[in-house]
């Protein structure tokens, strides 16, 4: 019994030992995770806050577009595009294709390549290859959009049916 309680005896002073020669150092290090968690949820705050922003232009631009007021729609879409939204910015694309709301091909062939720099999965830049090659089909530029499908084929991608079936055409 005699060593068990000198042992904690031994154990309560070394750490007081350790705490008294390292007090800064632990206060420092309590102090940086609290200011890394705080960081963390205001920069998802943040994030949240800016994805929301981005949808409720989106809405608007499509009632826009709706209302038949399609240069401030495209404007909304140009912005939402700049955005780099993950998810909105592909929308807006689409949409400022489907519905003819830039002439310019060099643009929305940039465009294509901001998307693809800020889309991150795999599949994702694979829908987008496949799309733009798609849009260089329909503008003309064949042999663009052929060697796109052909490297979705070569790069063994999900797609790669879609692409074959495509180059068949």
């Amino acid at each position: 019994m005699d060593q068990s309680e000198e042992h904690k005896s031994n154990f309560s002073k070394k750490i007081a030992n350790f705490y008294s020669l390292n007090k800064i150092k632990i206060y420092l290090l309590v102090l940086i995770i609290v200011i890394f968690f705080i960081t963390t949820f205001i920069l998802k705050i943040n994030t949240e806050k800016k994805n929301i922003l981005i949808a409720e232009k989106y809405v608007k631009a499509g009632l826009m577009l709706a209302a038949d007021d399609k240069n401030n729609a495209k404007l909304l879409y140009d912005e939402i595009i700049l955005s780099k939204n993950k998810f909105y910015s592909i929308l807006a694309l689409n949409t400022i294709i489907e519905k003819n709301l830039i002439e310019d091909k060099n643009k929305i062939l940039n465009y294509f390549d901001l998307i693809e720099e800020t889309v991150s999965l795999k599949e994702n830049i694979d829908i987008i290859k496949l799309k733009k090659a798609l849009y260089l089909i329909k503008i003309f530029e064949v042999e663009r959009g052929n060697n796109l499908l052909k490297s979705l084929i070569d790069q063994n991608s999900n797609l790669k049916p879609i692409a074959q079936e495509l180059l068949k055409k």
